[in-house]
């Protein structure tokens, strides 16, 4: 028994009946295809992934600009405290 209760010899008469349907050109153009798609695919996701990366880079370098920026002036801090109450 092969795949699914399918013998080799059956997947061998299928894959010789899709090859006289189709011929080697068009198979060999379609498996080329379906490559470029998956290649064109795999790099969209590894830029969204990049982009979300640096987006995630970008919002820590705020927030530790502004901690920085914080503890380096107190007084300024203080005249925050002031004008808030």
């Amino acid at each position: 028994m092969g795949f699914g209760g399918i013998s080799p010899w059956s997947l061998i008469i299928i894959l010789v009946i899709v090859i006289l349907l189709f011929g080697t050109k068009k198979l060999r153009n379609m498996g080329g295809d379906l490559g470029g798609a998956l290649k064109n695919f795999k790099k969209a996701m590894s830029e969204e992934d990049d982009k979300e990366k640096l987006d995630a880079q970008q919002a820590q370098a705020t927030e530790s600009a502004k901690e920085d920026a914080a503890n380096a002036d107190p007084a300024s801090a203080d005249q925050d405290k002031k004008h808030t109450s």
